[in-house]
């Protein structure tokens, strides 16, 4: 779906993406992930047709994207990292708008407005005017704005930027929706525990240079001689110390009632784990990789330590 070959951007002696490679396959989610700074925003500019790149090509399904910028913008849905509503308009107005921008006939905008809405879980706020929203809700509404012409590939900066922890959870599984139904989406972030769940790749760029670009579960395993694993459980601490040290690990109290505890093994190392745990009665609430472990990854691979 889309191809990135040797993108350059300069400006002046400042170089914001080098020489930067990748591809994003059919129906999968991209996770575009880099320090603030990287050269995230400004590659996605450039395959938005928003930025011409200094020298290197991009492809979106077959088209080249310097080539053909009114047909890539048919192609294509951009969500900025920053964008601008118009807070005078309601709700399906907003919609009515960008759909006859990008010249749908007026016969076709309210049943693709109707399916957006009920999309995106904004049927209720129809008759509301955008400046009442909540960022989540106007988030929502942005992810619907690019959704208008049926795009094959979405280009989201960042789009859980700002928003709760509910909110983070509600675009999370709209996105998992949309590629349910056959979209291709790179979506940015500074964050790798954020995209885990919901990307099957990963790239990570520095300095506008891919450092690292994998399956999610090979940049993740490229840690796993330094796992570590967060335990909580209601109370006896010492006793659940005692049990994992008697079983050959170490553990020890990270804050409050959590453990944490380096460890090599796979899945079935931790099934025996929770079932002795479970045997001696210890109250345990949950057994599961410590995300801080994702962020040591990230910084190291940032650095340019790769293992």
């Amino acid at each position: 779906m889309l191809i990135v070959e040797d993108l350059c951007k300069s400006y002046g002696k400042f170089v914001a993406v080098d020489n930067l490679s990748f591809k994003v396959n059919e129906g999968s989610i991209f996770g575009f992930v880099g320090p603030n700074g990287a050269g995230k925003t400004t590659t996605m500019r450039i395959l938005a047709t928003l930025l011409r790149p200094s020298s290197g090509r991009a492809w979106v399904a077959g088209e080249e994207v310097t080539a053909r910028p009114k047909r890539i913008r048919q192609l294509v849905g951009y969500m900025p990292d920053f964008f601008g509503v118009y807070d005078d308009l309601k709700v399906d107005e907003y919609l009515d708008f960008y759909s006859a921008s990008y010249g749908i006939p007026m016969q076709q905008r309210k049943k693709i407005i109707d399916e957006l809405l009920e999309l995106m879980d904004l049927s209720h706020k129809r008759e509301a005017y955008v400046d009442s929203l909540s960022r989540g809700m106007k988030q929502r509404l942005c992810l619907a704005r690019c959704l208008v012409h049926d795009p094959a590939l979405l280009i989201l900066d960042e789009p859980a930027s700002g928003l709760d922890p509910r909110a983070r959870v509600e675009v999370r599984e709209i996105l998992k929706e949309l590629k349910s139904m056959g979209k291709t989406i790179i979506i940015s972030s500074h964050i790798l525990p954020e995209l885990t769940e919901m990307c099957s790749h990963v790239g990570i760029i520095e300095a506008g240079k891919m450092v690292v670009s994998a399956p999610v579960d090979q940049i993740v395993n490229r840690s796993l001689s330094r796992q570590v694993l967060e335990i909580r459980v209601l109370d006896r601490l010492e006793q659940t110390i005692g049990l994992l040290q008697e079983m050959g690990y170490t553990a020890e109290i990270a804050e409050g009632n959590i453990l944490e505890m380096p460890f090599t093994g796979d899945q079935s190392d931790m099934n025996h784990i929770i079932k002795a745990l479970v045997q001696a009665d210890i109250p345990l609430v949950s057994f599961a990789e410590s995300k801080s472990n994702l962020e040591n990854i990230f910084m190291e691979l940032t650095k340019g330590v790769v293992q």
